[in-house]
């Protein structure tokens, strides 16, 4: 190994090549910074290569898959339609290849030193970089720690080709006949709802009551997942699990004390995450982390060293690429001197399952525990024209709002559309819209998001397309 004499000197250093990361260089670099990115492995992280492209792939081409049925009505016959899984592994590999292109360009254009190699922390002003051959000193102004996350497994088990995590799933090269999935998060529910519909026999363990959803989405999704025959086990803990040549059986524990033992040829374990942040000498700056390890910013971005910064799934809070892109832009910018901020209260959550769900602002319950008297609206997807005419009717929109105030709270949507339409709700939350903000305006026809409508009508018993006896509803909670 060649280890060089003299530290380079950069304004900003940054260690991660995923979202975070990538989206924090460009915008440094556009705001005149000579900019270092150090990636180990390629440009676009885990998010491209592993996440959210893949998956979003996978549930994409299920709904396709399991809409062949709705096009034989309308007049389209597909006979004899069937999946191949290698054709689909080339297609989503080719999606991902176009992209990293596409990042790699950007880096260029934007006259960024792209590294390939791991870094580490001489301390707060100097960073070494060993490329396998060579080992480098790099002196900077400013860091930026974006380094992701990993997958946890548990106690005593190990992957195979038949344990995954949400990164080795895109190892299969089949589909499973049956899989179990353990976990409660998005992933957790796009998987099960995916393979169900391309032909696995799914069985989804939670460790808790629900998904943590607003419990008006949480029935729906239920009586969704009912009539797919998803199995679900509620209030199920891991205890242990055993592989043989063909099969895993994993134990689980209901309430802490009954033993349940469930059979499958493939696992999947979505539970949980650890930062990425072994090796790369955090104890010689000794910035501040929580009991997990994931490293604590502020609103700029800052650790507790106010030189160096983090952004994404490294960070505490959700482990969403929404999130890692907001905090390495930010980032950059108060780097800059600019006065840039984040606000993570209002993060749209989204889910693609078929139907897709998405959310923004608070839950009802969660309304209610912060002491809002509250007021509710839902719109059933079945009484949207167009929805009838895509032939995807499940679903609902649901409106929260302050009953003194008529402000927005929460935006809460199950149906065709709600991942698109959840960013008009959240600039609804963001501009502190009340209910007349969202019912005066003049809805396209037909449209998916003439469901919104119809909710913040149900609201005061306005609602057209709600029979009478079902405009002033309970709250579910």
């Amino acid at each position: 190994m060649v280890v060089g004499d003299f530290a380079t000197k950069r304004q900003l250093v940054i260690i991660g090549g995923g979202p975070g990361g990538y989206h924090a260089a460009i915008r440094a670099a556009q705001l005149g910074m000579e900019v270092t990115l150090i990636e180990k492995e390629k440009l676009g992280g885990v998010c491209l290569h592993k996440g959210c492209i893949p998956s979003k792939s996978l549930t994409q081409t299920a709904a396709n898959f399991s809409g062949l049925s709705q096009y034989k009505q309308m007049g389209i016959s597909v006979p004899n339609a069937s999946f191949e899984y290698d054709t689909f592994t080339n297609y989503y590999s080719s999606v991902v290849a176009g992209l990293q292109k596409g990042v790699e360009a950007l880096i260029k254009a934007n006259k960024i030193e792209h590294l390939t190699g791991t870094a580490s922390f001489m301390s707060g002003e100097r960073i070494g970089i060993d490329s396998g051959h060579h080992f480098e000193m790099y002196e900077f102004e400013h860091a930026l720690i974006a380094t992701g996350s990993s997958p946890l497994l548990p106690d005593h088990a190990s992957l195979s080709h038949r344990v995954m995590t949400p990164h080795t799933l895109w190892e299969l090269n089949e589909v499973p006949v049956s899989l179990l999935i353990y976990g409660e998060d998005y992933f957790a529910l796009e998987a099960a709802m995916a393979y169900k519909q391309l032909g696995s026999d799914v069985s989804i363990v939670v460790p808790a009551e629900g998904f943590g959803l607003d419990a008006s989405i949480e029935k729906e999704l239920q009586r969704v997942l009912k009539k797919n025959k998803i199995k679900v086990f509620k209030n199920h803990s891991w205890d242990s699990a055993e592989e043989t040549a063909d099969t895993v059986t994993v134990t689980l524990t209901k309430d802490g004390v009954e033993k349940v033992s469930v059979e499958a040829t493939h696992v999947l374990y979505a539970a949980g995450y650890s930062p990425n942040v072994d090796g790369l000498g955090l104890e010689a700056i000794s910035i501040e982390r929580d009991e997990k390890g994931f490293i604590i910013v502020n609103e700029h971005s800052q650790s507790s060293a106010g030189n160096i910064y983090a952004a994404g799934d490294c960070t505490i809070g959700m482990k969403l690429a929404s999130k890692a892109i907001k905090q390495g832009k930010t980032a950059a910018e108060h780097m800059a001197g600019l006065r840039s901020a984040f606000n993570l209260s209002l993060v749209p959550y989204v889910v693609h399952t078929n139907p897709p769900i998405a959310s923004v602002g608070l839950t009802e319950k969660q309304a209610i525990a912060e002491g809002y008297e509250v007021k509710t609206g839902q719109f059933s997807m079945s009484g949207n024209g167009f929805a009838s005419i895509l032939g995807q009717k499940e679903g609902l929109s649901k409106m929260v709002m302050d009953a003194k105030s008529d402000v927005v709270l929460g935006i809460h949507m199950m149906g065709a559309g709600a991942v698109e339409m959840i960013q008009a709700g959240t600039y609804a939350l963001e501009m502190v819209a009340r209910e007349e903000d969202l019912a005066y305006p003049v809805y396209a026809h037909p449209a998916l998001n003439e469901a919104w409508v119809e909710a913040v009508e149900n609201v005061s018993g306005k609602a057209i397309h709600v029979p009478p006896a079902r405009k002033k509803e309970k709250s579910s909670v």
